[in-house]
């Protein structure tokens, strides 16, 4: 029997992509569903009715929400191209990264950033870079996050690797350069190529377009497209 395996997703989300990834590095074929958050869909709200936002996976019935949730359940649930080492301690260091990922390095870059301006961006921007200096430590000597393969670290943080470089665009400066941060730098460029996230990366001039357009709303310029 066909397993069932749904993602609801949005075109743009970098926080979707992770379970794109994830199910493609595993070989897992499913169907993607995808939601315009301006109006969501019955069966996103009926799936995900705390957060109403995705991803959201649904396997043979079950429904998975939250996407570092979603990443360990497809861990567990498809045994091939591990995304966590054996190693406790090793797995560990793994979520504290992607936590660290998401609790620090996004919020500081796209709300601390991005979504600020004048005196407040300079601020965010040394909130980043004192950030992004741990990451620089951590990759240092290291191919991936998670060792000689991709894993559940860069999963988390793989979208510095392609929207990153958008938000630097829009806003006229370098978070990441090769001098500051040579390690980061070349693991970026490492994960975006690497065949599996380089054929899923959204559209790069729609991305921009979008991430302008959300930057002008918040920012009161304009009303939002």
């Amino acid at each position: 029997m066909a397993e069932e395996v749904k993602v609801f997703r949005t075109w743009s989300s970098p926080i979707a992509l992770r379970v794109i990834w994830a199910l493609k590095l595993k070989g897992v074929e499913f169907d993607t569903i995808y939601e315009d958050l301006s109006n969501k869909s019955p069966l996103l709200l009926q799936y995900n009715p705390i957060h109403k936002k995705v991803p959201v996976l649904v396997h043979n019935g079950k429904v998975i929400c939250e996407s570092l949730v979603i990443l360990e359940y497809i861990d567990e649930t498809w045994k091939q191209n591990p995304l966590l080492p054996e190693d406790p301690h090793q797995q560990a260091n793994a979520r504290f990264w992607a936590k660290f990922g998401d609790d620090k390095v996004l919020q500081s870059i796209v709300w601390g950033v991005l979504m600020k301006e004048g005196k407040e961006v300079e601020e965010g921007v040394l909130a980043s870079l004192e950030n992004l200096k741990y990451l620089e430590e951590e990759i240092r000597g290291k191919k991936f996050f998670g060792g000689e393969t991709i894993g559940l670290a860069d999963i988390a943080l793989g979208w510095l690797a392609y929207y990153l470089d958008i938000f630097e665009e829009i806003l006229g400066l370098k978070l990441i350069d090769q001098e500051k941060f040579p390690s980061l730098a070349a693991w970026k460029q490492e994960f975006a190529n690497a065949p599996i996230i380089h054929e899923n990366w959204p559209d790069r001039d729609k991305l921009v377009n979008k991430f302008v357009a959300m930057r002008e709303a918040k920012l009161g310029k304009e009303t939002p497209k």
